[in-house]
This record gives structure tokens, C-alpha cells and sequence, in this order.
């Protein structure tokens, strides 16, 4: 359950994330494979796309604010409690 929910938190930041970049394709990406067979007949090419991303600046900081916290108070009292004795057999 903790993976799961884990995964799903990981996922939706990651969503997020990316859907505030600005994404744009700078080159088209290309692979021509190999032909082989008992002896190579072309030679292999890969050209990989390129892209250039924008991150939008994120700013963290803090604030001071007034906000209500609740107090506890304890007090002591005697009340009985149930015991357990074990005798271990002989």
C-alpha cells in the first residue's frame, strides 16, 4: 500500500513538474539500423533530438504568521490497572 501510494505521489509530482517546463525540439532525432549478416553491409547511424527546456524559477521561502495552537493538560490520577503473572512450567 505504502509503494503504491508512493508511486502514485511520485508520478502526479513528476506530471506537475514537467507540465510547468517549456519544452521546445531544437533537432529531429534519426537511426538507421545495421544490415548484417555473415558480414556487415552497412554501417549503423544514430542522431539523437535535442531539446532546449525552460524550468520555470520556483522561489521558497517563509513568513511569520499568527495561528491558534491547541493546548493538552495532563493530570495524574490512580485508577487500577489489570497485571498478568506468568509462572514458567517446570
Amino acid at each position: 500500500m505504502l509503494k503504491t501510494t508512493l508511486a502514485v505521489a511520485f508520478v502526479s509530482v513528476s506530471a506537475l513538474g514537467l507540465s510547468a517546463c517549456d519544452v521546445k525540439k531544437t533537432q529531429e532525432g534519426n537511426i538507421t539500423v545495421p544490415k548484417v549478416e555473415v558480414t556487415k553491409t552497412q554501417e549503423g547511424d544514430i542522431t539523437l533530438p535535442k531539446y532546449d527546456v525552460k524550468t520555470p524559477d520556483v522561489k521558497v521561502g517563509t513568513t511569520e504568521k499568527t495561528v491558534a495552537v491547541p493546548t493538552v493538560k495532563v493530570e495524574e490520577k490512580k485508577i487500577e490497572v489489570p497485571t498478568v503473572t506468568v509462572t514458567p512450567a517446570k
